[in-house]
């Protein structure tokens, strides 16, 4: 029988979903394109809103990054915190125009505002989700951005895991050293006080634990000749070979195109707040 999982707020699963999101194990169709025409992709989605304030074809541009997300499969940790988010800054940019006497145009740019914000959220995740360490890096070296760039995203990406694992263990530590409050208040608002005070405090031994780590893995490349590795030509023509455009990779570029220029015909359509 299947095991059903009913702490799905647990840290275990907070971790797994990380890694999930950190080395794009969850497949989708940017997972299976060429890492080069997803940054591409990305780039054109998020430049793109910038150029409007109508809101119409804001709302075209939402829908494009609303379908994206869930081509990419992005996972439900990361959703949920940009529907959290999203939500929390509508009604607070909402009551701060109330507040300051706003009126009706002050609320369709505040709208405005938000649909470009969550349009590039949206393709972050799409595209940031589909790329693991190894992709990202590869296209990052292929747009010549600086090797050590490159491996600085890579390497960061790969301290994720080990952050979060250095994070749940000293914060289960301190949980077993301290005593819980005597008294939970209402709703049990000490224990979540008490939650935030041990998690300030895990961040310390953290640092040091990282700050070892990277010492160590530096000193490793660097016995192995990784600064001279990564500049050398021939090393980026190896890490290049395996890139290839493939007809997927244009199409999916392609479509996008159409459908911006669908969202703009739309507004001139029925324009909305130029």
């Amino acid at each position: 029988m299947a095991r059903v999982h009913h702490d799905v707020l647990a840290v275990e699963w907070i971790k797994l979903e990380l890694i999930r999101t950190a080395y794009a194990t969850r497949g989708g169709l940017f997972a299976a394109m060429d890492p080069r025409a997803v940054v591409v992709w990305y780039i054109l989605l998020a430049i793109v809103p910038w150029f409007t304030h109508n809101i119409t074809v804001l709302a075209g541009l939402f829908a494009i990054g609303v379908v994206s997300i869930f081509l990419a499969r992005v996972g439900p940790l990361i959703l949920g915190l940009f529907v959290l988010g999203m939500g929390m800054e509508v009604v607070y940019m909402s009551i701060a125009a109330w507040l300051f006497g706003g009126n009706i145009d002050t609320v369709i740019a505040l709208a405005a505002l938000n649909l470009k914000l969550g349009v590039v959220a949206l393709a972050s995740m799409a595209a940031f989700v589909s790329l693991d360490p190894e992709k990202l890096s590869d296209a990052l070296l292929a747009f010549r951005a600086p090797h050590m760039l490159a491996f600085g995203v890579s390497y960061g990406y790969r301290m994720l895991p080990i952050l979060i694992e250095e994070f749940s263990t000293v914060f289960e530590g301190y949980r077993l050293r301290t005593a819980p409050p005597a008294k939970k208040g209402l709703l049990g608002w000490r224990v979540g006080v008490q939650w935030a005070q041990l998690a300030v405090l895990s961040f310390y031994p953290i640092f040091l634990n990282t700050a070892k780590s990277v010492r160590t893995t530096v000193e490793a490349l660097e016995t192995r000749g990784f600064t001279h590795g990564a500049a050398n030509a021939n090393g980026r023509r190896i890490r290049m070979a395996k890139l290839r455009i493939r007809p997927l990779d244009i199409i999916v570029i392609v479509v996008t195109l159409f459908a911006i220029a669908a969202a703009f015909s739309a507004g001139a359509a029925w324009p909305v707040y130029r």
